[in-house]
């Protein structure tokens, strides 16, 4: 195939502005799927994908088109999640393409994560053509949404193309704007040795690794010896294949092309996402650029229910994070909870999806710990620690002064919902530094605030109190002095790891005194008096109390003197209050369960 009729696009947008739609109506029109064999959604092939309406996994698929004068085109589409946590999703796409798609909704407008994924494709240096979608719905605006794509994003509102993915109106300007703006790969190596940038990969029960590679140079092909730059590691390729979309083997992958290897690979690590592919015979001298590396900022800790499925959820991550690189994970012991594993993503929604995957695909049940970001701990001697852990806080009297992450989040909503969204902020520890007015109708608002304060259930809130016109999108900006504290929880005078937490000084009451409450309602009662409390350091800031299951000792008084009664009780006071010193409060596992939910 002529390199020149090749052209690999991406299409971006904010979440829920038809990107999966379109996607579909692309597949149809170039017949790479048939009406038989057509359902919506057809490339979120996961089920969490179409239950929640959302792209999770970029996927990669191949068009055959022929243009109006009889030109056949190769057109190679990744399409990408839209939700601010699977950004790097994103830019590994993007990093694989000379051009992007860019989306608005014609009744939602410019959005918070539109914003983002522009300037993801400025830096990669793509060709960014705007499309306005859904102009099949009443009372939308285009010339507002026009100056929002000029205003805003920088881009001449009128080369907009107008199309309804649902209906396919306006299909044909995509596909001609595709073949004659977006510009054909090009080879910056004079050499042509193999240079290939895995950009994503999945693994096979049966087959292994599948990596999911783009050609810069070079051709692969069945039976070559290749080798990954990076790990140093071998492999003879067994299968060449393109997308279209379900795998299909081609004799080789030539220069400019998308696709994906098998190559034997049946150990995960043996690759990583961003390395570079190339001829173990003849091979390149230096490797692609890949990715900039990704720091995950949520923590949580991750325990199977079931001690014996260890290993299993130790394979079952591994394959996770092949599937995604930005997730992260290592083994961690917890008194309370046992063996386990500390795991980073890069936001809720993310350590969400992971959950949900384990559970469904790999059936394993586990209990998730509070989500935590890293803190600086500057001691008194000068030395620095990264804490993600409240399990590994120092002790206070060591400590010298602690940072926390803060991060640059920005937020469009319609004007008459300001107000609740500055209040929000506030109580979250946010400050506005500047609005600016979009149009109209709606405002874009920037705050500094805390990681901390976002990563619960802050999204959730700015969709509930705009009725689901507010979006928002964040990014790390560093960290800076805070007063956080680690709040422990103790159960019968015994610190719980699990449940300790490090929190601002200001809400480490409200928070302490909230789980000690759901803990109250969820240990049962013994035969001794129970305290939950909650500490700083050694000083208590909540406690609820159990109370004792009781036995009527003086049952089988009947009449007589009262000090018969009093003599039993007194006895009966000295048991409980030996037992209490040697019993041991055993914490069911489904009172984890329900402490450590994540809807506080």
């Amino acid at each position: 195939m002529n390199k020149d009729k090749i052209r690999n696009f991406s299409i971006i947008a904010h979440i829920d502005h038809g990107k999966s739609t379109l996607a579909d109506r692309m597949l149809l029109y170039t017949n790479t799927v048939s009406e038989r064999e057509f359902r919506n959604q057809i490339l979120d092939d996961m089920d969490l994908e179409r239950e929640r309406g959302i792209t999770i996994k970029a996927r990669a698929v191949r068009l055959d088109y022929a243009d109006e004068d009889g030109n056949k085109y190769i057109l190679n589409l990744i399409d990408t999640p839209g939700h601010v946590d699977f950004s790097y999703e994103v830019s590994r796409s993007l990093a694989a393409c000379e051009g992007a798609l860019l989306l608005v909704d014609a009744s939602q407008g410019v959005e918070a994560q539109t914003v983002a994924n522009v300037h993801l494709a400025l830096e990669h240096n793509l060709e960014i053509i705007p499309i306005i979608n859904k102009i099949d719905l009443p009372m939308v605006q285009i010339s507002d949404i026009k100056r929002q794509i000029e205003d805003i994003i920088g881009i001449p509102g009128d080369e907009a193309i107008l199309v309804s993915a649902k209906t396919g109106q306006g299909i044909n300007e995509v596909f001609d704007a595709l073949v004659h703006l977006i510009p054909p790969p090009e080879n910056k190596f004079q050499d042509n040795r193999l240079r290939a940038l895995i950009f994503d990969s999945v693994y096979d029960n049966y087959r292994g690794v599948i990596v999911y590679i783009r050609l810069f140079s070079g051709m692969i092909r069945k039976n070559m010896t290749i080798r990954m730059m990076k790990r140093n590691t071998v492999f003879e390729v067994l299968e060449v294949g393109v997308f279209k979309p379900k795998m299909t083997v081609v004799n080789q992958l030539s220069d400019g092309e998308v696709g994906y290897v098998i190559a034997n690979i049946k150990v995960p690590s043996d690759i990583s996402i961003g390395d570079t592919i190339t001829d173990n015979k003849m091979s390149a001298s230096k490797a692609l650029e890949g990715f900039k590396v990704v720091h995950p900022m949520v923590f949580c800790g991750m325990y199977p229910v079931d001690t014996n499925d260890y290993e299993p959820l130790k394979d079952a991550l591994e394959k996770l994070q092949l599937n995604d690189s930005s997730f992260y994970f290592e083994a961690e012991t917890s008194i309370a909870l046992g063996f386990g594993f500390r795991c980073g993503f890069l936001g809720l929604l993310h350590m969400e999806i992971i959950q949900e995957r384990l559970e469904r695909e790999y059936e394993i049940d586990m209990v998730a710990t509070s989500p935590s970001v890293i803190y600086h701990v500057y001691l008194a001697s000068g030395e620095m620690k990264e804490i993600d852990n409240p399990v590994h806080f120092p002790d206070p009297s060591s400590i010298n002064y602690i940072e926390e992450p803060y991060i640059d989040l920005t937020i469009i909503c319609p004007n008459e919902y300001i107000g609740n969204i500055m209040q929000l902020t506030r109580e979250r520890r946010g400050e506005c530094k500047h609005t600016d007015t979009m149009d109209s109708k709606r405002v874009m608002l920037s705050f500094e605030m805390p990681l901390s304060e976002v990563i619960i259930d802050f999204y959730d809130k700015v969709k509930s109190m705009t009725k689901g016109y507010g979006s928002m999108d964040y990014e790390l900006i560093g960290y800076r002095r805070s007063d956080v504290v680690k709040v422990d929880m103790m159960v019968n005078s015994e610190v719980v790891d699990a449940f300790s937490f490090i929190v601002h000084k200001d809400k480490a009451y409200a928070k302490g005194r909230l789980v000690a409450e759901r803990l109250r309602k969820v240990i049962p009662r013994q035969l001794f008096q129970i305290a939950i409390q909650a500490s700083i350091g050694n000083k208590i800031i909540a406690r609820e109390t159990i109370s004792a299951l009781k036995k009527n000792v003086t049952a089988k008084c009947y009449g007589g003197d009262i000090t018969r009664k009093r003599k039993l009780w007194e006895k009966q006071k000295e048991g409980k209050k030996r037992m209490k010193q040697i019993g041991k409060v055993q914490i069911p596992q489904n009172a984890f369960l329900k402490v450590l939910k994540m809807d506080d």
